[in-house]
């Protein structure tokens, strides 16, 4: 009799909150389909043993290394373009990007693109700034007392002559409007070049540039997003096998998200659909060097969690939820298995660490 009302006090489980901030994984167990929390007779049982190991929260997506921040670059004005950079070429601030009408147009820094002609006479404006900050930043306004305000001066025209004299350019103290792309970087890596040589400038994309350091990317599913912290830590394996330790920078978000890139401890996930756009995450490396030999390709994210050592673990489906709270688990270690109240810690990749009186190599029941 005491054994009929024991086994009524189990209940089915229905979701376990994971312990040590590992997210929420839900446990459906096949005989909690209107039976009262009892087992049922058209189920299968059977044993798993009672592990004791290491259990991480930890969880590993493939992602890709890959140039940062591709960027487009459209060039204003008229003319012909007569040079292109080589793909893989670095452009410095200050130096040739491209040439048209057989004129140099350097790269300089700059949110705003250019708009007119800068010279003498014309009206203070932003753009103005942003060339003197660059004619200051790259030694062209030494002892000239320049400062980075929104007036074109004469000592902004002397800069400007001197910039145009380390170009091998026309010294005329203007810079007309197209010879000069405003990027925001210091140096770019030419990515694509979509142009052809004699082509004439049509206000659509030159090429293609992105910053000189690799990233990865990531495209984790949505039950993944807990792990991906500001600024938290992750392991990454490149392709030549080597590893180097990485920094998560952002996480926007998409329109929905995809599990085909993830896998581990917090599951795959599916897409929201043909069109979805998914999150990206995105992780800058420690060791550019390591990056760089191993090449674009893809790589191995493991974004590092709780750990559990020397602990008893055992297949969440084992758990039972008890009336009054709490867990359990059924061990089989006699003629008659025997419900043994544990207490829960580390729950990761569908495993569970549990406390209890229960010992290494013990059997527990769960559904086939």
């Amino acid at each position: 009799m005491r054994g009929r009302k024991r086994r009524k006090v189990l209940v089915p489980l229905l979701l376990v909150t994971v312990v040590a901030g590992a997210g929420a994984l839900a446990v459906a167990r096949p005989w909690d389909h209107g039976t009262g929390g009892t087992e049922r007779a058209d189920v299968r049982y059977g044993l798993a043993p009672v592990e004791q190991g290491s259990l991480s929260s930890g969880i590993q997506l493939t992602g890709s290394l890959v140039y940062d921040a591709p960027t487009p670059v459209v060039a204003s004005g008229k003319g012909t373009i007569t040079g292109l950079p080589a793909v893989g070429a670095v452009v410095k601030a200050g130096q040739k990007l491209f040439e048209v009408d057989g004129q140099a147009v350097a790269l300089m820094v700059g949110d705003r693109p250019m708009w007119r002609d800068l010279g003498p006479g014309v009206p203070a404006d932003s753009d103005v700034e942003q060339l003197k900050r660059n004619l200051i930043k790259l030694g062209h306004a030494k002892g000239l007392g320049l400062a980075a305000d929104r007036k074109f001066t004469p000592d902004t025209a002397t800069a400007v002559k001197r910039w145009q004299k380390s170009l091998g350019l026309k010294e005329t103290g203007t810079v007309a409007l197209g010879g000069i792309v405003m990027l925001p970087r210091e140096s770019v890596r030419v990515q694509q070049v979509g142009a052809q040589l004699g082509a004439v400038l049509g206000g659509s994309s030159l090429m293609t540039v992105t910053r000189e350091g690799l990233v990865v990317t990531v495209r984790p599913a949505e039950n993944q997003l807990s792990r991906f912290k500001p600024d938290g830590r992750v392991r990454v394996k490149l392709a030549d096998g080597s590893a180097v330790e990485g920094r998560i920078r952002s996480l926007i978000r998409g329109s929905g998200s995809g599990g085909e890139d993830g896998s581990g401890g917090a599951g795959g996930g599916s897409g929201d659909g043909a069109g979805a756009v998914k999150t990206t995450v995105t992780i800058v490396l420690d060791g550019q060097e390591q990056a760089q030999r191993a090449g674009q390709s893809a790589v191995t994210v493991t974004v590092v969690g709780d750990t559990a050592d020397h602990a008893l673990i055992v297949p969440v489906t084992a758990l039972l939820a008890l009336d009054g709270g709490g867990y359990g688990v059924r061990v089989s270690d006699g003629p008659t298995p025997r419900l043994v109240r544990v207490q829960l810690g580390l729950i990761a990749d569908a495993k569970a660490q549990i406390t209890g009186d229960v010992k290494p190599g013990s059997q527990v029941v769960i559904p086939k």
